[in-house]
């Protein structure tokens, strides 16, 4: 019982710290688009979709998951996440 109610606790408090993280590789991204964008028209397209995806679950409070793809964008630019 008490490993079931200190998973809970962590989980709650640990949500909070992947919704920050969201935005932070979404500021990543625009920076790196902005100042140095792929070549690669098929690479930058797929960031924009991932960033855009990111965003969404972001948004929708999937937060695991935006950090998730959001990774695999930042991965194609060569940013470590």
């Amino acid at each position: 019982m008490r490993r079931l109610v200190s998973f809970a606790v962590a989980a709650l408090f640990s949500a909070p710290l992947w919704a920050m993280h969201c935005p932070m590789d979404m500021a990543k991204i625009d920076e790196q688009l902005a100042a140095n964008p792929p070549s690669d028209a098929a690479t930058l397209e797929r960031v924009k979709q991932l960033r855009a995806e990111g965003e969404q679950l972001h948004n929708a409070g999937d937060h695991p998951q935006s950090v998730k793809v959001l990774g695999e964008a930042l991965d194609l630019l060569g940013i470590k996440s």
